[in-house]
């Protein structure tokens, strides 16, 4: 299947919603073509200077806002991640890029032990953060709804796209989460460490 790209520095997961602003003449004529034709389109992800083979397919849900200057609000939601096949800068008469894609399987194999570990961890991060938010553990792909709330890279997000079981994702969630709250852990006492400079601290007597 061929694509229109509407590359960007950001990972779009399935099932998400996303706001975007869109500016750029190339862009303009992308949305609006998918808003006339109710066509979808990619979001390769753009790490390290290069578009990754990597993406995801959105449709848009919305057109919030056109602005007389010919920008445009809009709310998309990604549905596919495709594989890049062949990539074109530009499609044939158009401003944006596009490509040839494959699109891949996600499958959701994880079970309620699986789910209840990942969001006991995110209990801990949270509560060590002093943040709140709730996660359902009988939500389907888990994966997706949570890795954009905890702290990931840019290349830990798109490791997380690239991998195609639901059980692969959250074990490389949890091995995230482990490293991001033994981070905070450490941060949260050398805090405590530095509020105590200064002050009289009594000591347990040294049995040598």
């Amino acid at each position: 299947m061929t694509l229109p790209f509407f590359p960007l520095n950001i990972v779009v997961y399935p099932y998400e919603t996303l706001n975007l602003h869109i500016f750029e003449p190339r862009y303009r004529q992308l949305i609006g073509e998918s808003l006339s034709n109710h066509t979808t389109f990619g979001m390769p992800v753009f790490l390290d200077n290069a578009v990754q083979e990597i993406g995801t397919e959105v449709r848009i849900k919305e057109l919030v806002k056109k602005y007389p200057d010919g920008t445009m609000d809009i709310r998309v939601e990604g549905t596919r991640i495709f594989q890049i096949n062949d990539f074109f800068q530009t499609m044939p008469g158009k401003l944006y890029a596009g490509g040839n894609v494959s699109f891949l399987p996600i499958e959701d194999d994880s079970d309620i032990i699986a789910r209840t570990q990942i969001l006991e961890q995110i209990s801990e991060l949270y509560r060590l953060m002093k943040v709140q938010h709730h996660f359902e553990a009988d939500a389907p792909f888990l994966s997706y709804k949570v890795a954009h709330k905890i702290g990931l890279s840019l290349v830990q997000q798109y490791q997380v796209l690239s991998l195609l079981t639901e059980s692969e994702r959250l074990d490389y969630i949890g091995g995230c989460l482990y490293q991001i709250i033994n981070i905070v852990r450490e941060t949260e006492r050398a805090k405590e460490i530095i509020r105590m400079n200064g002050h009289f601290r009594k000591f347990d007597p040294l049995q040598f």
